[in-house]
């Protein structure tokens, strides 16, 4: 029997679930997408874990798609009819046009385990569709299915020896879960291939062009909308304030400036409201001078970069541990001289250790300020945890952090923050120091995508320093930016 023409796969499917336009363009127009480094890194990690969770079974066999899909189908039934009895990765299945490649099956007992995985370390609504989709492509093929299982990361796994990965992913079966959504897909295949079939879908933009993923065609379907206003009344921060815009966004109004000052619920709001009216920043410098007075010297401006990994690297470590492997400090004295230390390590072993060590040497007294502080305090908590000869001095840092992030919110704002106090929103109203000026790494994402550059075998020598230079330049600017902000909102 000759293989059927395939117009759709699962992740079309999931493309239709989300927005039918999205589907057409797909299809149609992909040349109109865009898609961000970001999301091109997603996709990898996400192709890493899955033959990841392959390759621990050294038994199984790999369907091909080099031949093409049909001969893949092919093959996948071939085995199947033939009694293989052990793991198959990528079987492929198609049934009414549409193609599915199955991540994992597993032989148990008369019928066959479903595995899809996922590069998380739980389940998501989204996953639920991807596997009911298999399920009833598969059985329509005619497969025996025994279960159906997300085949996840497990939170819980920690490396304790080099190399075993045993406990690492973890099953959680769903097959009563998705019976329901397996019901609907003869319909919803039917209203896909509709619209494919027809002209490209008329659609309005809304919380659909980012859930579950953000739409690689939102500039094209928003290529026509009026532009939006300076000053949106989304940039109202906190749940009153995101509240309150989607109430006068239901009303038509988008501008924050047509928003009278009496809808404003609490003071914060108001602040807000008014700086931005007036375009004159709100800047309580008392305020900020009595908190930051006991701030002892020296002070130590502490900032970290980290990486996560889906499939941990070294041993003591789990699923999308946060790993520093690099930071900036900049000490102040009581007499205002300034010296800066830091920390990079770009040779591809395990950082910890070599960064506890240089942290350590770092003052025993005085403030230790970091701009939302909680990352700097896991940092040095997970580090005396995981080194108890250094504990006492990572301890004591983390004990004397400081956070300017809750005084800068309480006492500060200027409407060009667009309603964020993040350091990189704040700088800019104070000082013409800002990060235009770094050359390729400029935020926390590009130091990852950089540090796991430099880390590659295959960088040659001369990129690797390029790296390891922007990266330091990087990270003591965020230390720089901090002492410039607070010395800013106080003299």
């Amino acid at each position: 029997m000759p293989t059927p023409k395939i117009g759709l796969s699962k992740s079309r499917i999931t493309l239709f679930d989300q927005c039918p336009k999205r589907l057409w363009l797909t299809a149609h127009h992909p040349d109109l997408a865009e898609v961000d480094d970001g999301t091109r890194a997603a996709f990898a990690d996400g192709h890493r874990v899955g033959e990841f969770a392959c390759s621990l079974y050294p038994d199984g066999i790999m369907i091909s798609a080099e031949a093409g899909l049909g001969k893949a189908v092919e093959e996948t039934a071939a085995l199947l009819s033939g009694g293989w009895d052990k793991p198959i990765f990528e079987a492929t299945f198609a049934h009414e046009g549409v193609l599915v490649r199955v991540d994992i099956l597993l032989p148990s007992g008369a019928g066959w385990h479903v595995a899809e995985v996922k590069n998380t370390t739980g389940v998501k609504d989204y996953h639920l569709g991807d596997l009911a989709t298999q399920v009833w492509v598969m059985r329509g093929a005619g497969v025996p299915i025994a279960t159906t299982a997300i085949r996840h990361l497990d939170r819980t796994f920690t490396l304790t020896r080099e190399g075993d990965y045993t406990g690492l992913f973890t099953d959680t079966l769903l097959s009563a879960e998705i019976e329901p959504i397996i019901a609907t897909r003869a319909d919803i295949v039917a209203s896909a291939r509709s619209v494919l079939q027809g002209a490209e879908p008329d659609r309005e933009m809304g919380p659909h062009c980012d859930a579950p993923f953000t739409c690689s065609f939102k500039s094209y379907c928003g290529r026509r909308l009026p532009p939006a206003p300076d000053w949106p009344v989304t940039i109202l921060p906190d749940a009153k304030g995101k509240h309150l815009a989607r109430q006068w966004l239901a009303q038509g109004v988008a501008d924050l400036t047509l928003v009278p000052a009496s809808a404003m619920p609490n003071a914060k709001l108001k602040r807000i409201h008014a700086a931005t009216i007036s375009g004159e920043a709100w800047h309580n410098r008392d305020a900020i001078r009595a908190e930051v007075a006991d701030w002892a010297f020296p002070r130590t401006f502490l900032d970290f970069e980290a990486i996560q990994f889906a499939i941990p690297r070294w041993v003591g470590t789990r699923p999308f541990s946060q790993i520093p492997f690099q930071f900036s400090a900049h000490i102040e004295a009581v007499d205002g001289s300034i010296v800066h230390r830091e920390f990079l390590s770009i040779d591809g072993k395990d950082p910890r250790r070599a960064c506890a060590e240089a942290l350590a040497t770092l003052p025993g007294t005085g403030a230790v300020v970091a701009w939302s502080a909680g990352f700097e305090r896991g940092c040095l908590t997970g580090l005396a945890a995981l080194f108890p000869d250094l504990a006492p001095a990572l301890i004591s840092l983390a004990d004397r952090l400081v956070d300017p992030l809750p005084v800068v919110r309480r006492h500060y704002y200027h409407r060009d923050m667009m309603g964020s106090w993040s350091l990189k929103n704040v700088l800019p109203t104070l000082d013409k120091t800002g990060y235009a000026d770094l050359e390729e790494v400029k935020s926390g994402t590009d130091a990852q995508a950089g540090y796991l550059e430099a880390i590659d075998p295959s960088t040659s020598p001369e990129r690797a320093a390029a790296l390891r230079d922007s990266l330091l330049r990087y990270c003591k600017r965020d230390t720089e930016a901090m002492m410039i902000v607070l010395d800013a909102l106080t003299r």
